[in-house]
């Protein structure tokens, strides 16, 4: 019988818990304070460094609304329940980012900066980052040869405009949230993405390219016209710097799809071409020629020339690294672009698509 009075009476007094969420009726808003009723015989306040946190979301309410709140300490030595609005906010936000990215759901921003890699906006006052490489195909800013300087000018245009985003990836302990952009197409559109699979082989053209791939326009078997991107490591077996090197503009061309995912169809150019690095037979130690095609920080890339190469069209690539040659500046006083040299091959990979040369 006692047990039945204590539950009964443990039921209509809740004693709150220090880190629960509980919601609380605004009281009062004064002395740097604020006072809320959060059950029975229960007074809840918000103060100190508390109140001072929740500045900005002090803006947005008043005395009769319920807010959502943390319970810092059950009583403190006034008698009240110490809460803290920021921090309830920001659970409340972190719970309302992670239903969203378990629903899939798409929902606006509206862009307050840029920088090179991107637009930023925020979601519940958390940063959030729209890459330039996750933007729809529309918006995606297609500037020839890929200048930096011209992509940035085209993505300021942004600021101010809301987009419709989802969530890519979110990570609470860092505070970050990566968005994606899907494509701007509507119902009929997103049923012709759906109705393709990996594997499906696609004829289209080349509508745009930028510095990361080329995007292909494609008919899918109903009549609708969708886009996809080729990624630049997926328009051919050679090493490519841009992706003007191999399309153009206007170029037909056959595609098999490799991923389908947020929308977005990803296509693959090189996967119906014959790999030219697996008929090669090199071993370590074969002496090989070939001409330097470019250099980078790391090495100098040497283009192979040997009648192995039983495709004309292949451009088989090595690499002989800085190291041989003691400094970068020092490598290119030895090597002159465009000129042929006699190569001793290090190490041949062919499943990597790798070779590692010196100078014989």
């Amino acid at each position: 019988m006692e047990n039945q009075t204590l539950q009964k009476l443990s039921d209509v007094v809740s004693i709150p818990r220090p880190g629960e969420l509980i919601d609380g009726k605004i009281l009062a808003i004064e002395n740097l304070s604020i006072y809320l009723d959060i059950g029975p015989k229960k007074t809840g306040i918000i103060y100190g460094a508390e109140y001072q946190n929740a500045k900005n979301i002090l803006k947005n309410i008043k005395v009769g609304d319920t807010i959502s709140v943390k319970v810092v300490s059950p009583e403190n030595e006034d008698g009240f329940v110490e809460l803290s609005l920021r921090e309830a906010a920001q659970e409340l936000a972190w719970q309302t980012i992670r239903d969203k990215k378990e629903k899939d759901e798409e929902f606006e921003v509206k862009i307050t900066k840029v920088n090179k890699g991107g637009l930023m906006t925020e979601i519940f006052d958390i940063p959030a980052f729209l890459p330039t490489s996750q933007l729809s195909p529309e918006n995606y800013p297609r500037v020839p040869e890929g200048d930096k300087s011209e992509i940035l000018r085209k993505l300021q245009s942004f600021i101010g405009q809301e987009i419709k985003v989802k969530i890519l990836d979110f990570d609470e302990k860092t505070g970050q949230i990566i968005l994606t952009e899907g494509p701007k197409e509507g119902g009929t559109a997103q049923n012709a993405v759906s109705s393709l699979k990996v594997g499906d082989i696609v004829e289209g053209k080349i509508s745009g390219i930028v510095n990361f791939g080329a995007f292909v326009k494609f008919k899918t078997e109903d009549g609708s016209e969708i886009e996809g991107l080729v990624h630049i490591s997926e328009l051919d077996w050679q090493l490519i710097d841009n992706p003007s090197q191999v399309v153009e503009v206007g170029q037909d061309v056959k595609a098999q799809v490799i991923e389908i995912a947020q929308g977005r169809v990803s296509l693959s150019i090189k996967n119906l071409k014959k790999d030219p690095w697996q008929s090669l037979d090199y071993k370590t130690g074969d002496i090989v020629k070939g001409t330097v095609t470019r250099f980078n920080p790391f090495g100098a890339f040497i283009q192979i020339i040997d009648e192995k190469i039983k495709d004309k069209d292949a451009k088989i690539q090595g690499l002989i690294h800085v190291s041989e040659f003691g400094s970068e500046e020092k490598m290119k006083k030895a090597l002159e672009l465009g000129k042929i040299y006699d190569f001793q091959i290090l190490s041949f990979q062919p499943q990597r698509h790798w070779m590692s040369l010196k100078i014989k």
